[in-house]
């Protein structure tokens, strides 16, 4: 795959995640990613403020997780974005189990209202198009979360992404932000 461009290279991942989804009876997908992996848990602190992302339909869900940390007594964020060409920021998410304090932005992605809560997670769940075991992350394309991650180095930075999604090599650039690790329904990539 290192031979495709990075546009063409994002839309063959695109493809495969999708079909790899649609693959998945409902009834196990509603089962993969309900509980974070106890190595995960374990690295943790019990009054980390943790980002998560609202995940589109082709996504790895991260809401479960938001749930479990929310319910453990972490405070949660969600990214937020003024405008389409404003920077990424991170504001309250009060409710993981609902989405009473959420709206569109400008990407057409659920958000926290302008008026939520600025906070810098310690510890954050990143959506991903492609991934290896190197920890490399290829994104929608924005550098959002590179910007994000080299300006506010969390204790931890977890991809969270389908089996399908692990590619051997990724073409990378100097300004692209490796994770501490990525999990997926069967395994935990990095030193947890």
């Amino acid at each position: 795959m290192s031979d495709l461009s990075k546009s063409e290279l994002r839309k063959s991942l695109r493809a495969a995640r999708r079909a790899h989804v649609e693959a998945l009876p409902p009834s196990i997908r509603g089962l993969l990613f309900h509980r974070p992996p106890a190595p995960l848990l374990a690295r943790i602190s019990q009054d980390a403020v943790i980002g998560f992302y609202h995940a589109g339909p082709w996504e790895a869900p991260a809401g479960a997780y938001a749930r479990f940390f929310h319910e453990a007594g972490h405070t949660i964020t969600l990214p937020h974005f003024a405008a389409r060409d404003a920077n990424m920021t991170f504001r309250l998410y009060d409710d993981p189990h609902g989405e009473s304090d959420l709206d569109v932005g400008p990407f057409g992605m659920l958000q926290p209202l302008a008026a939520a809560e600025p906070l810098i997670p310690d510890v954050l769940f990143v959506p991903l198009l492609g991934f290896t075991p190197a920890l490399e992350r290829l994104g929608q394309g924005g550098g959002h979360y590179d910007r994000w991650l080299a300006e506010h180095p969390p204790k931890l930075a977890i991809g969270m992404a389908w089996d399908a999604q692990a590619c051997d090599a990724l073409p990378t650039e100097p300004h692209d932000v490796a994770l501490d690790a990525v999990v997926t329904p069967t395994r935990i990539y990095g030193n947890l």
